[in-house]
């Protein structure tokens, strides 16, 4: 939201402290509302964005939308357990209407299996033993993001070498191939599988994510071993869904992606 205020208001040429001014918004209270740090009220996002001589619908939009973060998250029971560059891709991941991801060694996250999950935390190191079983069910809850009332659509592209990564033991593993085979059958997932020999693609720098938001704009998002990259520049998540594209196009189709994984288990 406040990426996008920031956007339209320079889009109209005006400096914060002019936009304070014709808005009759406090120029602190703009600058929080810019930078996320404030609680962003339908009313004067509406203003605002009338103010920067936005399109109605832009003006509908961002006011729906800011309308609709209000509540308390569900990932309140994990505030303290999960960092907080992560806390908000998950809050955006459940607002969001369609999810594309690209792991190119471990399998993503709304796809792990409880055993599977667990394995690969206490494998990682990155978890206090103490805490992996609450992370586990952080994970667990996350996923039911797939079957909500309205569920998000996930198309993900996971690399061979992510489908063969050496998790817990061989029943860990194959019971992780058969909930990837029962999530393939729902109409909001759909898994490709890439492997070597499909030959080079465009996603040389490593996994990423790419939401859509029915009434915001998308936007990219790439993990690094202590933060993440949030891409909000919709010239650069241009250059993501071009990556997309080449992604999809490249790797197995899907109903040759089941076989691989059906390979797998036998």
């Amino acid at each position: 939201m406040g990426t996008e205020l920031v956007h339209y208001r320079k889009k109209a040429g005006l400096t914060i402290l002019q936009a304070a001014e014709k808005s009759g918004i406090g120029r602190p209270k703009l600058g929080h509302m810019e930078t996320g740090k404030y609680g962003q009220w339908p009313d004067d996002v509406a203003n605002l964005m009338t103010v920067y001589g936005a399109p109605q619908r832009d003006v509908d939009r961002m006011a729906s939308l800011a309308g609709s973060c209000s509540g308390q998250s569900w990932l309140a029971p994990w505030k303290h357990l999960v960092p907080d560059w992560f806390r908000t891709f998950v809050g955006l991941e459940g607002l969001a209407e369609s999810e594309f991801v690209f792991e190119p060694m471990v399998l993503p996250g709304l796809l792990q299996t409880e055993k599977y999950a667990q394995a690969i935390t206490d494998a990682t190191g990155f978890v206090r033993r103490d805490q992996t079983e609450r992370f586990v069910s952080f994970r667990l809850a996350r996923a039911k993001r797939l079957t909500d009332e309205t569920p998000l659509h996930l198309h993900a592209v996971i690399g061979e070498a992510a489908l063969r990564l050496n998790v817990g033991n061989p029943d860990v593993r194959e019971a992780q191939y058969r909930h990837l085979l029962t999530l393939a059958k729902m109409p909001n997932v759909t898994i490709q599988a890439i492997r070597p020999e499909d030959g080079p693609h465009a996603a040389t720098s490593g996994g990423f994510y790419l939401l859509d938001f029915a009434q915001a704009q998308s936007i990219a998002y790439a993990e690094r071993v202590d933060g993440a990259v949030y891409v909000q520049d919709q010239d650069d998540v241009q250059t993501y869904k071009m990556v997309v594209e080449n992604l999809t196009s490249v790797a197995l189709s899907p109903a040759k992606s089941l076989n691989l994984i059906r390979g797998l288990i036998d």
